[in-house]
């Protein structure tokens, strides 16, 4: 991540003291982010950064749909923005989003569209800005966004809140939030703001930092240690008692217990809560690649020199202890195999990566070898093509990588080690433990490591005091390489406690008792009346032996062996080769008859003394008991020894005689088994063929599957971000139909209210909108919208209508006028220009208001006028009665006049 030149920003030295809030949601998350933002109080003295997937091609609404329901100011978010508390800040679209001594740093995104992770980006700066003032919570989402993010904010001492997956409109983010067993709580959105707080009411009482041991009850702490090593058999006393007590901490909180007594008497009375205790104890967070140089530095330069070092190398032998997940140990076979290609030793070398771990669920987790997308934000692109596959589930490493590693658990403190290591990757497992126990580990890696061989530690560690027994590669690298000498260091202690308890519990077992008469009889039985028999799996593998089998059955020279087949003396291996797995396959006791046995006695012995050895074989499939079902049963009958051949003196002919007869049975049967064995060879040449040609077309049909695959692949990851993004559109968008609902419905209320007819006509004098008084003038129904003005009857003697609308659409000047029915109504006719909000003119609005009494009482008036003229002109022909007619007349005319302007007013 790129960062502005110091001299720009302004002097922050410290992070936030407040406790920030990271809001991850993708699709649905709007109804989800309400509901949180409706818990949070006004005072709550946290900072609340929302981070959602938008599309960047969409105006930004989120910090407005917020504010409405939120009950302290939301902001969206500039870049060098300072947190502050009692806010919520909203991340716009197309950024990435940071945070350094509490400020907001937005840059480009560096992924493309599709393949962006901004909660991965978020929580993973927020974790190593804040520790343990940083809580992530996830929300509603598809994918898995977040995953690797709050696994950074627990690695750090934070806390993890997550949506329950039951109440998210998306539940892909929650549940894989979840899978990642670092969640301090799974509840419904609007109940989080709430266990936040419960979590962080007793951080105030706290030293954040540092913990003075001596005030609190190192008793309870001990009796802890010593419930845990019962549980699980695993002694964490040499781990740091700083890190323990937060830990411990945590699951107290939860609980909501005050002292630490309290919850060791918790922890006494419920048993599963001591393994959940120990899982978070096991918490190992790690990544690919983690110290990029330091990688860059160990396939540059450490291992080609290592390989140069020794040009004998077949294979390199590599030990990483506490491999957690398995991202260090893929990490290193990719490193190897790069660092190979480059160096181009003169012969092939290949690596075999020895990873162990105290935790079996991470070893599991590893030996799958499947971690989700979010690892594209540490793994290259280059790198993610050559050593990955792309899986549904994420990506899958692939089978040259996975062939390289063996994972296996031990207890690095308690197991004896790996030893003529040249490779031990040791990274961030030093800082969990006691100074003491660290001394003790260097000089376990310095057994461990060849002479010249690599100790790699991460970037917090050092060798200490041992820095006779290595040498760092670089001043300011963490790799440090073994030097030769035949000396230990003075605290090696080479770790046999496990084999020294187990023959500690063996001498303190109480002598047996002496068996009953019953058990003598059936023991004396067992051994010296019941037929030889082992117990078997279905590929082989001796699990029991019963009675004595040494006449079946011997070791094979070599590396030990316990499977039926290898040990079955000459004659016995041949006919159970062939018997056995028919005997499986069709779960049927298949018996073997007269079975001739090589003898364990030389063949000089057993010729001078007449012995023969026949057997007969039962192999036995077993479906019951439960226990034993699949497992198979091999029973071994000694057959009586045949009497002797007559002696030499008595019976001569007959031998000879008898002698050429099997001779030549045997010359028969020979031939009979070479022509069997020429048709066999012949039949599996052509099969062999057959299957060449049917492996190379399926090879071929699997080459275009895994392509369309791919394209399948890389088409539903665009999809999924296409769709979470029109999720948060569409959530968005609802929320603005709502308002403008809520708006139509208020100005149609407004509008019909009155007594003003109002008709809405487009650019093109369609109709766009009335109301409902509009239709008593004009015959409108709900069905002639969109049609012409034109093609609507009306009943108004308004015949320029269309020609007046033209022109006021031409100057943009309202037009009025008075216009009378066909029934005899009036109205003033009002055309005005309808303006939108960007001032863009987009049709005309007409109102009609009904001045009919107006225009009655104007005509009534007129007509007493005209009739007090004429009274007045017939009966007077004087001057000064004229002059004071018209006076009158003139008053009277003006006093009506100020009366139709009067009652015309409030209409107009």
């Amino acid at each position: 991540m790129k960062r502005r030149s110091s001299k720009s920003l302004p002097a922050v030295t410290d992070s936030p003291s407040f406790p920030i809030v990271g809001l991850g949601a993708s699709a649905g998350g709007l109804e989800a982010l309400e509901s949180f933002i409706k818990g949070v109080p006004a005072d709550s003295g946290m900072a609340y950064v929302v981070v959602q997937h938008l599309d960047p091609t969409h105006k930004a609404m989120l910090a407005e749909l917020l504010q409405r329901c939120s009950a302290i100011p939301v902001v969206q978010i500039k870049d060098r923005m300072k947190a502050a508390p009692n806010r919520v800040f909203v991340i716009p679209p197309d950024c990435d989003l940071s945070i350094d001594h509490g400020m907001l740093r937005l840059q480009s995104p560096a992924a493309a569209r599709g393949l962006r992770l901004p909660i991965d980006f978020f929580f993973r700066s927020l974790a190593h800005d804040l520790n343990t003032r940083a809580i992530g919570v996830i929300l509603s989402g598809m994918g898995a966004d977040g995953q690797l993010g709050v696994r950074a904010i627990k690695e750090n001492a934070g806390a993890v809140f997550v949506q329950s997956p039951e109440t998210a409109k998306f539940d892909s983010m929650p549940r894989n939030a979840i899978e990642t067993g670092v969640a301090d709580a799974v509840a419904p959105a609007e109940e989080l703001p709430g266990r936040i707080a419960a979590y962080l009411q007793p951080l105030s009482k706290r030293v954040p930092d540092e913990l003075d041991m001596e005030e609190k009850d190192r008793g309870s702490l001990d009796k802890i240690i010593v419930l845990l090593r019962g549980h699980s058999g695993h002694d964490f006393a040499n781990y740091k008692k700083n890190t323990l007590y937060r830990r411990i901490e945590r699951r107290m909180l939860l609980h909501k217990l005050a002292r630490i007594e309290e919850y060791h008497g918790y922890l006494r009375k419920n048993p599963a809560e001591a393994e959940l205790l120990f899982k978070e104890l096991l918490i190992g967070v790690t990544n690919f690649f983690r110290d990029p140089a330091e990688w860059e530095l160990l396939r540059r330069k450490v291992i080609p020199g290592l390989l140069t070092s020794n040009l004998n190398f077949e294979t390199v032998r590599a030990w990483v202890p506490g491999c957690s997940t398995g991202e260090e140990a893929y990490g290193l076979a990719m490193v190897f195999k790069e660092a190979v290609e480059q160096a181009r030793p003169p012969r092939n070398t290949a690596i075999q990566i020895f990873a162990t771990d105290l935790d079996q669920e991470a070893i599991d987790k590893a030996r799958a070898g499947i971690y989700p997308v979010g690892i594209a934000a540490d793994v290259s692109e280059a790198r993610l093509r050559r050593f990955f596959v792309e899986d549904e589930r994420g990506y899958r490493v692939s089978k040259e990588i996975r062939d390289a590693v063996i994972f296996a658990r031990q207890n690095i403190i308690m197991d004896p080690p790996f030893t003529r290591m040249d490779i031990v990757s040791c990274r961030n497992l030093f800082i969990y433990l006691e100074s003491e126990l660290q001394k003790k580990l260097i000089a376990l890696f310095h057994y461990s490591l060849n002479p010249g061989g690599i100790l790699f530690q991460g970037s917090s560690e050092t060798v200490g005091e041992a820095k006779e027994w290595f040498t760092a590669i670089s001043s300011k690298s963490r790799i440090y390489r073994r030097v030769k000498t035949s000396r230990q260091p003075e605290n090696f202690e080479f770790p046999v406690s496990n084999f020294r308890r187990q023959r500690d519990a063996s001498a303190s077992v109480p002598p047996k008792a002496e068996p009953n008469l019953q058990t003598a009889a059936d023991h004396l039985l067992l051994q010296d009346y019941a037929p030889p028999a082992v117990l078997v799996t279905s590929q082989g593998n001796i699990l029991y032996i019963s009675g004595k089998t040494g006449k079946y059955l011997e070791p094979a020279a070599g590396k030990a062996n316990l499977n039926l087949f290898a040990m079955a003396r000459k004659g016995l291996s041949e006919a159970l080769s062939e018997a056995f797995p028919r005997a499986v396959r069709q779960k049927s006791t298949v018996t073997l008859k007269s079975v001739q046995v090589a003898s364990h006695v030389s063949r000089r012995v057993r010729e001078s003394s007449g012995d023969s050895l026949f057997v007969d074989v039962a192999i036995h499939p077993l479906t019951e008991p439960e226990a034993m079902r699949g497992l198979v049963m091999v029973v071994f009958s000694d057959l009586a020894v045949p009497a002797k051949l007559p002696s030499a003196k008595t019976g001569a002919s007959h031998g000879a005689a008898s002698v050429r007869a099997e001779l030549k049975a045997a010359i028969l049967e020979l031939q009979r088994v070479r022509n069997e064995l020429h048709e066999a060879r012949t039949e599996m040449q052509v099969s062999q063929e057959e299957l060449k040609s049917t492996n190379e077309e399926l090879q071929s049909i699997n080459e275009e599957l895994q392509s369309a695959n791919e394209e399948l692949t890389t088409s539903k990851e665009e999809m999924q971000s296409m769709n979470e993004e029109l999720q948060t559109v569409n959530g968005e968008l609802q929320a603005k139909v709502t308002e403008l609902s809520r708006a139509s419905g208020d100005m149609n209320n407004l509008l019909n209210s009155t007594d003003i007819a109002t008709l809405f006509l487009d650019i093109k004098l369609n109709i766009r909108r009335f109301t409902t008084e509009t239709a008593r003038i004009i015959k409108l129904i709900p069905g002639d919208v969109g049609r012409p003005i034109s093609d609507l009857a009306s009943a108004l003697d308004y015949p320029s209508l269309i020609s007046d609308v033209k022109e006021v659409l031409a100057s943009l000047v309202f037009k009025e006028s008075q216009i009378s029915t066909r029934d005899g109504r009036w109205f003033a006719i009002r055309i005005m220009p309808y303006r939108t909000e960007d001032n863009r003119i987009d049709g005309v609005v007409i109102t009609f208001s009904d001045i009919t009494t107006a225009k009655n009482l104007e005509t009534d008036l007129k007509g007493a006028l005209h009739t007090l003229e004429e009274r007045f002109t017939t009966q007077s022909t004087e001057l000064d009665h004229a002059k004071a007619l018209e006076l009158v007349l003139q008053k009277t005319q003006s006093i009506l006049e100020k009366r139709v302007a009067e009652l015309k007013k409030p209409i107009a």
